[in-house]
C-alpha cells in the first residue's frame, strides 16, 4: 500500500538559534509553572484542618510532588524524574505526610506512610474548604489505616516508629581475606534493632521484614530507614521477631560484625550514628 506526502517546498526551515531560543522558552515557563504549584502545595500544607479520625485510621494530607527533589548543600533545588525508567515504587511512590487528626501523632507531624497507601481508596474527596484550590496543587487528602503508617517525627525533630514498629539496621560480615574492596555479606533474616525493647540487640526475624522506607529527609533529600513489625504489648499473628540472638549481639559489641542500611554503608558499632 502506497502512501502519499504533500510537502511545502516553499517552507523556511527554522534555524538552530530559533529552536534552542524555542526550547529554552519552554523550559523557562515549565519552571514558572513549578514553582507556582510548589507554591500553591506549600501553602495548602500549612493550613488548618477541620477533619477529624475515626479509631482505626490516620487523616493526613500529602504532596505528591515533595519527593521528586534533591537539595544541595548550597541550597540549589533541582527536579528529580523518579517515574521515568523506575518500577520499584518504594523510590518513585511519595511517603511523606503531614498529621490532620489521629490518635497516637500530635496535629501537624510528620508522618511516614506505605509507599502504595496513598491511591484513591484512602483519598477523601470533595473536600468543601479546599475543594477548588486542590484542583491546582499536588496536595491530597487521605484517611489511612493505621497499619499502613510506619513513623512520625516528633517536636525535636526525632522519627519514632509508630506503635507496633521498630527500626533496625541489617546485620554484616566483613570480609577477613587478604584481598581489597570486597564489601561484607549481609547475614539472612537477621536485624539490630534500634528502637523499642529489644534496642541495642540482635534479633531473628521473618524472612522480609527489613521494609526500607526511602522518604525525603528534613535536608530535602533521599533518606532510608528501615522499619519491621514487633508488638510490645501483646502477641500478634503479624509478629516478625522470631528469637533473640545473643551471640551476634556480643559480636556486634565486640566489633566483630557490621551493621548498616547496606554493605556499602555498614560500619562498626563503634562508628554508627542514630538515623534521622
Amino acid at each position: 500500500m502506497s502512501k502519499i506526502f504533500l510537502v511545502d517546498q516553499y517552507q523556511n526551515p527554522v534555524s538552530v538559534t530559533d529552536k534552542m531560543e524555542s526550547e529554552r522558552e519552554r523550559i523557562e515557563k515549565s519552571k514558572e509553572l513549578a514553582k507556582v504549584r510548589e507554591s500553591k502545595s506549600n501553602e495548602l500544607i500549612s493550613v488548618k484542618d477541620n477533619l477529624l479520625y475515626v479509631k482505626g485510621r490516620v487523616i493526613i494530607k500529602a504532596d505528591t510532588q515533595f519527593k521528586n527533589s534533591h537539595t544541595f548543600k548550597d541550597g540549589t533545588k533541582i527536579r528529580l524524574e523518579r517515574q521515568f525508567n523506575e518500577f520499584n515504587r518504594r523510590i518513585t511512590q511519595p511517603v511523606n505526610g503531614i498529621v490532620i487528626s489521629a490518635e497516637h501523632i500530635p496535629e501537624g507531624s510528620e508522618i511516614l506512610i506505605g509507599h502504595n497507601s496513598l491511591h484513591e481508596t484512602n483519598r477523601i474527596t470533595n473536600y468543601v474548604p479546599l475543594s477548588g484550590d486542590l484542583e491546582n496543587s499536588d496536595v491530597k487528602y487521605y484517611s489511612l489505616p493505621e497499619a499502613e503508617c510506619f513513623a512520625w517525627r516528633n517536636k525535636n525533630g526525632e522519627l519514632q516508629p509508630m506503635k507496633n514498629y521498630a527500626f533496625a539496621l541489617r546485620v554484616f560480615k566483613p570480609y577477613k581475606g587478604s584481598m581489597e574492596g570486597i564489601e561484607p555479606t549481609k547475614i539472612k533474616d537477621v536485624l539490630y534493632i534500634t528502637t523499642g525493647e529489644f534496642k541495642g540487640q540482635v534479633v531473628h526475624v521473618l524472612a522480609a521484614s527489613d521494609y526500607e522506607i526511602i522518604y525525603q529527609g528534613l535536608d530535602g533529600r533521599e533518606s532510608h530507614v528501615i522499619r519491621l513489625r514487633h508488638f510490645e504489648d501483646d502477641y500478634d499473628d503479624r509478629e516478625e521477631i522470631t528469637a533473640i540472638a545473643h551471640d551476634l549481639t556480643e559480636k556486634v559489641n565486640n566489633n566483630e560484625l557490621l551493621i548498616g542500611l547496606t554493605s556499602g554503608n555498614a560500619k562498626y558499632l563503634k562508628e554508627n550514628v542514630p538515623i534521622s
